[in-house]
């Protein structure tokens, strides 16, 4: 786990921008606790910025699957509810994002369980941690808004809010 966890300290972002993204579709899962604050983890890579729980696809994964097994293995909980609430592609590194908010487990704790996660909190929505990028605030506050209907929104390049 160690010699892991080292390598994606150093090659982390690298990885992900070179390997990880092959997949093209992304998920992501939006937790509220009872309290509205929103669960974001940080990563032990690139920037060791805060961002929602997901990841790519895997072969023969939904990816309300993804969403799913990204919190899993992350996190060690299990979503009980994915609802999909946001619809994301970016032209720069042709990739879709698939985005749920999800429900976890009744009494289910989160602890880092993976050595891409460094550690996890809930913030609320008025005092997120930095870095964090637009594209995640953006997320966040979709899955806020009580609208039904998902359209696909074309992003530009992230921005990183430091």
């Amino acid at each position: 786990m160690q010699v892991r966890r080292a390598f994606l300290r150093a090659f982390g972002g690298l990885y992900n921008d070179l390997v990880r993204r092959r997949a093209r579709l992304g998920a992501a899962a939006v937790i509220f606790n009872a309290d509205g604050r929103v669960l974001l983890v940080r990563h032990s890579y690139g920037r060791r910025s805060w961002e929602l729980p997901g990841g790519g696809r895997e072969p023969k994964e939904s990816v309300e699957q993804a969403a799913g097994r990204e919190v899993r293995e992350e996190l060690g909980v299990e979503i009980t509810e994915a609802r999909l609430c946001g619809l994301y592609y970016e032209a720069d590194v042709d990739q879709h994002h698939f985005v749920f908010r999800c429900q976890l487990a009744a009494g289910a704790e989160p602890k880092v369980s993976s050595a891409e996660i460094l550690e996890w909190g809930y913030w609320p929505l008025t005092g997120l941690p930095r870095p964090i990028t637009d594209f995640t605030v953006r997320r966040i506050a979709d899955a806020r808004s009580p609208s039904t209907s998902i359209a696909v929104a074309v992003l530009p390049a992230r921005t990183w809010l430091e």
